[in-house]
């Protein structure tokens, strides 16, 4: 899993013009530098991906690590980048299932993934 990490960031920066990567690489180490950051950083791209495939979008609208980390803002690493990180990874799977074929019903999964986001947090203030 750790080795999948690794190779992500390259690969998402690959996959986005110039213009975006200092954003996104500055956003990876906000998390990465925090409290169990690389936990939640591992267990995301590992639970939804990195988003730069075609497949991992609903009408254009893509829900992996590249999509939060293109949503975060802030600047402070610590306990306010994660809770950053659970928060738009949220409203990133929160369109995801408003935006999926409704035949799929992938409502069913979203407070799932609520909880196991919330999990980042607690274990950075454990």
């Amino acid at each position: 899993m750790q080795k999948r990490l690794e190779n992500a960031l390259p690969r998402i920066l690959d996959a986005v013009p110039d213009k975006q990567r200092r954003h996104i690489r500055e956003q990876f180490q906000r998390v990465a530098q925090s409290p169990m950051g690389m936990y939640a950083l591992i267990d995301y791209v590992n639970f939804k991906g990195e988003g730069i495939k075609i497949s991992e979008r609903y009408q254009g609208h893509g829900w992996g690590l590249l999509q939060v980390l293109q949503a975060m803002q802030g600047r402070d690493a610590g306990l306010a980048a994660i809770r950053e990180f659970v928060s738009v990874a949220d409203n990133v799977l929160t369109r995801r299932v408003r935006l999926s074929p409704a035949a799929r019903g992938e409502v069913r999964w979203l407070n799932g993934w609520r909880k196991r986001l919330q999990t980042y947090v607690s274990a950075a203030v454990s």
